[in-house]
């Protein structure tokens, strides 16, 4: 304060032997002396204190409650009571509309200094802000928000973030990092039952069992085909997951993490083939054709289901399988061929009207 804003606030101190009124006057003459930079020194403490009280709220609130957001929601309530204004969209302007008040939300908030303040009323919230960011090709934001999600348990949120760092999708390519976001997933799942997330957790436990299948060079996931075997077998049976079925197959045609099983492997495989799944119709139709273990062969059966699969077949992606059913026909006696085909007309057939 100046000099002369010194005495006067002396002059009300002093007023406190003199009575109210004269008290009152003199904060007044004292007020009136004032400066204007000592005004702009009272509203910059002010708002510091507002702010701080706020941030200090929001922290003391129990775990799993949108705490931070107690300051950044400020500029959204503004434009929903009509406020808005350019100052709003202005760089560095927060919900006061100063670099100031931004810092505070930006603390607030968990976030680094000069990084945008994240506004989200729940975990759902950034769970669909993030997937909308995806598809409309703003995958940084996109990361953003499933990333504010995941580190709350949201299990979609998680899974979907596995999911970009196992195919490099909008981030680096990171197989641990993928592991890890599964594995969060695979741990949350008992206390989450909501059957709307059951296919996350069903497809996180297909995803770490092919991790351990092979291992991640370079780090501490190793290779654990008994590890990889249970996952598959989980998901299998308890969700009922026609991958982690296909998989699990293979494992017990090849001896893979435990016992060969042929036939238990055409029950995994018939399971995942009433589901439409072309690779264990595939797969289940060639060991019906040719016979293996304990499995006898039954050769019009087999290309029945070989004809299905084929018939759902992706050239791209699944020419093994097209390329199964062509060697298959090829060898089949035309007699077979025909059963085939008829047998496999009447149960897509019966699929569809069933559908």
């Amino acid at each position: 304060m100046k000099n002369g804003s010194v005495a006067s606030a002396r002059r009300v101190l002093a007023g406190r032997r003199t009575g109210p009124v004269n008290f009152v006057r003199r904060a007044r003459v004292g007020v009136w002396e004032m400066g204007v930079s000592d005004y702009r020194h009272i509203i910059c403490l002010g708002t510091a204190l507002l702010l701080g009280s706020q941030a200090l709220a929001a922290d003391l609130q129990p775990p799993g409650a949108s705490a931070p957001l107690a300051i950044a929601n400020l500029g959204a309530a503004r434009e929903h009571n009509g406020q808005d204004s350019d100052a709003d969209a202005a760089p560095g302007a927060g919900p006061f509309g100063s670099p100031l008040a931004s810092s505070f939300a930006a603390a607030a908030s968990g976030a680094s200094p000069g990084a945008p303040v994240v506004r989200f009323r729940s975990e759902r919230d950034a769970f669909r802000t993030g997937i909308r960011d995806y598809y409309s090709g703003d995958k940084a934001s996109a990361v953003q928000a499933l990333e504010y999600a995941a580190t709350r348990g949201h299990s979609p949120a998680q899974w979907k973030l596995g999911r970009m760092y196992a195919e490099g999708d909008g981030v680096p390519h990171d197989d641990l990092k993928a592991f890890e976001y599964f594995s969060k997933v695979v741990e949350g799942s008992e206390d989450n039952p909501r059957r709307a997330v059951t296919r996350f957790i069903s497809n996180a436990y297909v995803a770490l069992g092919g991790y351990y299948l092979d291992g991640i060079a370079g780090t501490y996931v190793q290779k654990d085909e008994r590890r990889a075997r249970e996952m598959f077998h989980h998901a299998a049976s308890y969700y009922g997951d026609p991958d982690a079925q296909y998989n699990l197959a293979r494992l017990c045609l090849a001896g893979q993490g435990g016992a060969r099983d042929a036939q238990l492997a055409a029950r995994w495989l018939h399971l995942a083939a009433e589901k439409n799944h072309a690779p264990s119709q595939a797969l289940l139709g060639h060991l019906l054709l040719t016979g293996q273990g304990n499995v006898a062969r039954q050769t019009s059966r087999g290309l029945m289901w070989l004809t299905i699969a084929r018939n759902s077949a992706d050239p791209q992606k699944d020419a093994w399988i097209i390329e199964m059913y062509d060697q298959a026909i090829a060898l089949a006696p035309e007699r077979d061929r025909n059963a085939a085909q008829a047998t496999a007309q009447a149960y897509m057939a019966q699929r569809s009207g069933r559908n």
